[in-house]
């Protein structure tokens, strides 16, 4: 018996329990599939043997490729009976860190007995290529990554726990550095002369804790042939980023600026969180990005180009994905792809292939 066979449901491969009924044609919808389809091909990839790429920082705080598995990912195996996949939630655990709106990340893995909560992560389903590399060779292909200011709310907290006594919080003061005598952290003009030391105190804090740094982020690729809306034979595979690996994300080996970009300012909200967090033992997350805008807008904490991405990520699977097309069947179940809403390209793509099922 195949996996489509065993399933006569509409649903996604190994969440037995979950927040969303697949059921229900209100759950496909391209918000929620854009987050539990990765969560199902990370369990796919598990069943399989085939460990997700886990981008890391060595001692140096120099960025690494390495590999992870579902269940180091998850913290539990993600096949497991007794794992509930809730989307779209808080996480309680870092709670105490911010205060604030309270807000949701994209995936909390919780104990279905207790409802005790094992991890919390971030999803982007990103596409390969991006607009930006889809005429380059196929070896350079690459994807655009967008961040939420919710995901550095997150990152923050993943660090303040492990600085969360009075020897922590000691240690974290060395390692902030003298504090820049800004009066006004919304005035970009006096935070700009400051930020070569804004940044390397950040980098500091990442060589100080590498050896405890966690997975964050959930990248998934979904490939193309070029700019043809059809899915190559080798499409899908899964890059996760840790905590202090996403930081790499928005140095972009600048020092000094002239101005503040999106980028720069995530830093920046990195170290005044981080500072108020040494100060008052938590820090004010709503405030930080309110009234630290720098005159641009909030919708998204900065977004990376797949040419900006490319040394990041590049590797043989970034080239070559490891699950191909026909695998798919496997991972929607159920018919469940005849209730996807064709509102983005993925979700296009996979209505348009009804030959793939």
């Amino acid at each position: 018996m195949n996996i489509q066979d065993a399933h006569t449901l509409p649903g996604l491969f190994g969440q037995k329990h979950s927040s969303r009924d697949y059921a229900q044609e209100k759950f496909w919808g391209k918000n929620q599939f854009n987050s539990s389809f990765p969560a199902s091909l990370v369990a796919y990839m598990s069943y399989r043997g085939v460990r997700p790429v886990y981008l890391c920082v060595d001692k140096d705080n120099n960025l690494r490729h390495s590999y992870i598995s579902g269940t180091e990912l998850f913290g539990i195996d993600p096949l497991d009976d007794n794992l509930y996949y809730n989307f779209e939630t808080n996480y309680v655990p870092y709670e105490k860190y911010y205060v604030g709106k309270r807000e949701h990340i994209d995936l909390v893995l919780a104990h279905y007995d207790t409802g005790q909560p094992i991890k919390g992560l971030e999803i982007k389903l990103t596409a390969l290529p991006d607009n930006t590399t889809n005429m380059m060779d196929e070896n350079h292909y690459s994807c655009e990554i967008v961040v939420r200011p919710s995901t550095i709310c997150y990152m923050v907290c993943s660090i303040c726990k492990n600085y969360d006594t009075a020897e922590g919080k000691s240690r974290l003061k060395d390692l902030l550095g003298d504090f820049p005598k800004i009066r006004h952290w919304d005035v970009a003009d006096e935070v700009i002369p400051f930020y070569p030391e804004i940044l390397a105190a950040i980098e500091n804090i990442a060589k100080d804790m590498h050896g405890l740094q966690e997975p964050l982020m959930i990248q998934p690729v979904w490939k193309t042939n070029g700019r043809k809306p059809q899915l190559a034979d080798n499409c899908l595979d899964v890059f996760v980023w840790s905590n202090l690996a996403a930081i790499h994300m928005c140095t972009q080996n600048e020092r000094k600026i002239n101005k503040i970009a999106r980028h720069n300012r995530s830093i920046i909200w990195i170290y005044k969180m981080l500072f108020d967090f040494y100060v008052y033992g938590h820090f004010d997350y709503d405030n930080t990005i309110n009234d630290l805008s720098y005159g641009t807008k909030n919708d998204k904490a900065f977004a990376i180009s797949g040419q900006v991405s490319y040394p990041l990520l590049h590797s043989p699977e970034l080239t070559k994905p490891r699950i191909r097309k026909d695998e798919l069947k496997n991972i929607i179940l159920g018919g469940g792809q005849n209730m996807l809403s064709p509102e983005r390209r993925f979700d296009a793509i996979i209505v348009n292939s009804p030959e793939l099922f």
